[in-house]
């Protein structure tokens, strides 16, 4: 097949109209969540535990519908995904002597919220899907390991299957991060409903948003009583907040992570959104991956449930990194926003090469780390970093291009970006590109 001239030798673009930012849910911002907020206002309730009184709180209206969604039997409000991951592991007990498995593919976060509730994390490698490799998991696996924290990233489920049934077999507690992948599913179920506690988050470039925000998800009471306390700090949630404790573990110190009223009113009309968002998002993917998945040189991103995926994005293989550079430069050029994915040389708090914090085994104070912790040292505890610890996720992300896919697209824009990559493929397969 000879292909016709590529932009980056001065040809014509094959993607002719506009790239749209990657804000599913922010740049629908409307009426409807114009409406919810008037309420709030016009109601002079703000604070979900005290106020107008003759007014239902938004907040409470959210976790409700959220709960139901998701098909768990508790939902929580917080102010972040952050905010939830930390809830979920106090709420799960895990604290100071405690290691935790965690991808080295996912935000900085994911990893910093088991610092923070004075844990050790483990970062362990992932598959072809860049999700959690379940034989890398179990050769991280030691007497300390107290809970998996699995990441949904890039919108695409893990193996549910198989970590459900790894961490009932070892004892573990499970947290789903459902950060990048809410309204997602494996095997039909959503994704937050499997683990011991599920994660989400509602900042600006998640799927629904109002800007920040976050929802812990459980069935388990216990665990929602102790996420609720630790969110709350006050107990404004306790019928008595003076009360003695109902049972063991009920009460103890914690933060402020509640979720204000104008929050939650925002996000009751970014949930309704949602079906809408993710059906265009995943139509989307599909054609674009129907359009490429046979082209010379690429390799679609494997998945353990592509119905599941939300759609946010669409990842590929080439060669190796040399060609996923000057792929996705192509692509530019071709009017198309792409990019590589992993590069040394360039930050990127999702990867954990870049994490240097943890790396470096840093602390906020001089009184030492967590990994220096007596509850963590004197029971043999000893965690190393290398940057070249998670050898095939390094290889599978060196020489992946990604896309981003707003739900905002038309067709016309996805059999453009098809045009884009056979063009480029083609190219790259002829010699008439080469890094």
């Amino acid at each position: 097949m000879t292909t016709s001239k590529l932009a980056i030798h001065g040809g014509p673009k094959a993607k002719t109209t506009p790239n749209f930012p990657m804000y599913p849910g922010g740049l629908e911002i409307g009426d409807a969540e114009k409406k919810q907020v008037m309420e709030v206002l016009d109601r002079k309730y703000l604070f979900r535990y005290y106020g107008p009184k003759q007014y239902p709180s938004k907040v409470r209206e959210l976790e409700v519908k959220f709960a139901s969604k998701v098909g768990s039997q508790f939902a929580l409000a917080t102010t972040s995904c952050t905010a939830s991951l930390i809830c979920g592991l106090v709420a799960c007990g895990i604290g100071p002597g405690d290691e935790v498995i965690v991808p080295g593919y996912t935000f900085f976060a994911s990893c910093a919220a088991i610092v923070n509730v004075g844990a050790v994390p483990v970062i362990a490698d992932t598959d072809a899907t860049l999700t959690l490799d379940m034989k890398d998991v179990e050769k991280r696996l030691t007497p300390l390991t107290r809970a998996i924290l699995t990441v949904h990233m890039r919108g695409a489920p893990c193996d549910m299957d198989a970590l459900v049934e790894f961490c009932r077999k070892h004892g573990l507690k499970l947290i789903e991060d459902v950060a990048q992948a809410c309204g997602g599913t494996f095997k039909g179920k959503y994704l937050g409903a499997f683990g011991d506690v599920g994660c989400f988050g509602f900042q600006y470039h998640k799927i629904i948003t109002a800007g920040e925000g976050g929802m812990v998800v459980t069935n388990d009471p216990i665990l929602y009583d102790r996420a609720m306390g630790y969110h709350d700090t006050a107990a404004c949630w306790r019928p008595d907040r003076f009360a003695p404790q109902r049972y063991e573990g009920e009460l103890f110190c914690g933060d402020n992570y509640r979720m204000c009223e104008m929050v939650g009113a925002v996000m009751l009309a970014q949930l309704d959104r949602l079906p809408g968002l993710l059906a265009s998002m995943r139509g989307h993917q599909k054609r674009i991956i129907a359009g490429i998945k046979d082209l010379p040189g690429v390799q679609v991103r494997p998945s353990h449930d592509y119905d599941g995926d939300v759609g946010i994005c669409l990842i590929f293989y080439v060669k190796d990194g040399a060609v996923a550079g000057t792929f996705a430069r192509a692509l530019q050029a071709e009017g198309v926003a792409a990019n590589a994915v992993f590069n040394k040389g360039i930050p990127d708090w999702h990867i954990y090469h870049h994490w240097k914090h943890i790396m470096e085994k840093k602390s906020a104070t001089r009184y030492g780390s967590v990994w220096e912790h007596p509850a963590y040292v004197q029971r043999g505890g000893k965690v190393e970093y290398t940057p070249d610890q998670c050898p095939v996720m390094l290889g599978y992300l060196g020489r992946a291009v990604h896309l981003d896919i707003p739900a905002q697209m038309t067709v016309e824009d996805t059999d453009m970006i098809v045009a884009a990559v056979s063009k480029v493929a083609h190219a790259m397969a002829e010699g008439t590109l080469t890094p």
